[in-house]
């Protein structure tokens, strides 16, 4: 018998959806290539190591062009955190949506006033997010503090960064054995 620590539901579904961020769910994404839209939105954004495409809305997409400008062949390994936003609205209704509440490649905070419904208007926010460390960094690192960060930060190194644990982790077993 199989048991599992954690219980991930999938919908069948070519892209994210709101409920894949439900409970507070944060992920970090890096975007493979832009595609133009084939369903309802106005481009599909591959994402590395998904099937799945991210399809923003136009205030979304708004915000990554104030950001990284509207060349999209630029934005290729580029990185966003997405999150469930409950009170996102469509027909007056809360439906709940995906927002971005931090970037890769930006300097500082990027703030926009964008339309958040007919007539009405909201300042969106993103931070940026920190590059992600090379392997060489990581293969250099002792800190496991630092290393878990990292691992925690930045998903698609979470093999290399294990790795680097069980090297120090078998590193330091030597000494406890002399005690």
């Amino acid at each position: 018998m199989t048991t599992v620590d954690r219980i991930e539901i999938k919908k069948n579904t070519d892209q994210l959806n709101y409920e894949d961020f439900l409970g507070g769910i944060t992920r970090i994404v890096t975007i493979a290539r832009v595609e133009r839209g084939r369903k309802e939105a106005q481009y599909d954004i591959a994402i590395e190591g998904d099937d799945r495409y991210w399809r923003p809305p136009a205030t979304v997409l708004k915000l990554l062009v104030s950001a990284w400008g509207d060349d999209a062949s630029t934005w290729a390994g580029r990185s966003a955190e997405l999150y469930g936003d409950p009170d996102v609205m469509m027909a007056g209704k809360k439906v709940g949506g995906i927002r971005v509440s931090r970037l890769s490649h930006i300097a500082a905070p990027i703030s926009a006033n964008l339309s958040e419904t007919r007539g009405k208007r909201k300042v969106h926010t993103v931070d940026p997010i920190a590059a992600p460390p090379t392997e060489t960094a990581i293969a250099c690192a002792t800190d496991k503090g630092q290393l878990g960060a990292w691992w925690r930060e930045f998903p698609n190194l979470r093999t290399v960064i294990e790795a680097r644990v069980a090297e120090i982790d078998a590193a330091e077993e030597p000494a406890e054995a002399d005690q």
